[in-house]
């Protein structure tokens, strides 16, 4: 059976984590404060915390913020469970909208659900390919939608706008406009969970970018107390001669990220740009050349004058097909031995969601996507004759579904 996403686990990676585990040092260390350097210098932004993962990034954005009850915060409906669960821990009302041709989040949806008590914005890279990001920017900056803006806290009142709150995890080393997910926005927060490109097995990082009046660097030492119950220093710090005293200053959380899972992002991040984006570009590129020849295929779209995705998700969607002709092509994919998958289905249409009164048909577009897609298998060992497995089993499932 060919996999749809197994990680790249390679004699560097090990050699890596038992240097870290030789070392004595595994919790929240020197590697975990390398890899937050690294990653601030890959991606050009001021200031990276790395954590437990993307989600707790999002929520401790969201507190940070000052997020509460009867503030709104505007998500996609088409994304992953866990933008819209972060909101609801906020005791925040999620505000779905509908997305664009691209997977994204539709801008015009956008201006139309924004009302007095929106205060995030949660764009998401859907497989890897950034948002609008000027035009969200501009949107939030604008006088009509600033003077909607009622600020209840004093990092509301800094800022005095809504907060863009970039859901990037899918979509590290993409591009925009030249520049790299990381700083197209005010704050952006990357997922390094195993499926991921870049992963620590499981694991995230927030890339902060705030305007002035904010010090991204201080904004940084707040959230470390954050994220580790609240204490005014780490582990890290205490071993200083003489160091061990400490203060706990707030009810915190505890997401911080190990030295353990930063030897993986060390070693994923040196590679990242000359082998793990190159071997996944080469793949989309087969796929798109090989199912553009059928007349069934929405080739997704992941580049262009603007825009480079991270080559995270193929999405193939299978023109004309309904969700059972979809869900019936997958059951023979699978029957010939290639796994792939759905990303995603819609959040909305989960039995939690719809329970809170949300209903797909209010998102046709976010419905019309999810019907017919089907993600298909990249990742760093998929070998040109494995391709070519997945293609034929591809093509040949669609044809004995749809006739075609």
């Amino acid at each position: 059976m060919i996999p749809f996403s197994p990680p790249h686990i390679d004699q560097k990676i090990i050699d890596e984590v038992v240097d870290t585990l030789k070392s004595g040092w595994l919790t929240t260390g020197p590697k975990t404060k390398r890899f937050e350097k690294e990653l601030t210098k890959y991606c050009g932004n001021k200031s990276t915390l790395c954590l437990n993962s993307a989600t707790a990034g999002l929520e401790i954005m969201l507190r940070w913020f000052g997020v509460k009850e009867g503030d709104e915060v505007i998500v996609p409906a088409y994304t992953y469970c866990a933008t819209a669960n972060v909101v609801m821990h906020c005791g925040a009302k999620v505000v779905f909208v509908d997305i664009s041709e691209d997977f994204n989040i539709n801008l015009n949806a956008v201006k139309k659900a924004i009302t007095e008590n929106t205060k995030v914005i949660m764009p998401v890279d859907y497989g890897g390919y950034p948002c609008d990001y000027d035009e969200l920017n501009t949107l939030v900056n604008t006088a009509d939608v600033k003077s909607l803006f009622s600020a209840d806290t004093e990092v509301q009142k800094r800022l005095g706008r809504i907060l863009i709150l970039s859901d990037a995890a899918h979509s590290i080393g993409a591009t925009y406009k030249g520049n790299k997910t990381g700083v197209l926005t005010d704050v952006t927060v990357f997922s390094f969970h195993a499926v991921k490109n870049l992963t620590t097995a499981e694991g995230g990082a927030i890339a902060l970018n705030l305007p002035e009046p904010f010090n991204n660097d201080e904004v940084y030492q707040e959230l470390c107390i954050k994220t580790l119950h609240g204490q005014n220093k780490d582990a890290l710090a205490k071993t200083k001669p003489g160091a061990w005293r400490y203060d706990v200053i707030e009810a915190g959380y505890k997401m911080n990220m190990t030295d353990i899972m930063a030897s993986i992002g060390l070693v994923e991040l040196a590679r990242y740009d000359q082998e793990t984006l190159v071997k996944r570009k080469h793949i989309f590129e087969l796929y798109s050349k090989a199912f553009s020849k059928n007349n069934w295929s929405i080739i997704p779209e992941y580049i262009n004058s603007e825009k480079e995705t991270s080559y995270h998700l193929y999405a193939l969607r299978i023109k004309g097909a309904s969700e059972e002709q979809r869900d019936m092509i997958i059951a023979k994919i699978f029957e010939k031995q290639v796994s792939v998958n759905v990303h995603f289905v819609p959040v909305p249409m989960m039995s939690f969601y719809k329970s809170k009164g949300y209903d797909i048909s209010n998102y046709p577009e976010s419905y019309n996507h999810y019907k017919n897609v089907i993600t298909l298998p990249v990742y760093f060992d998929l070998d040109d004759e494995k391709l070519a497995t997945v293609i034929d089993a591809v093509v040949r499932s669609v044809e004995e579904v749809m006739g075609v």
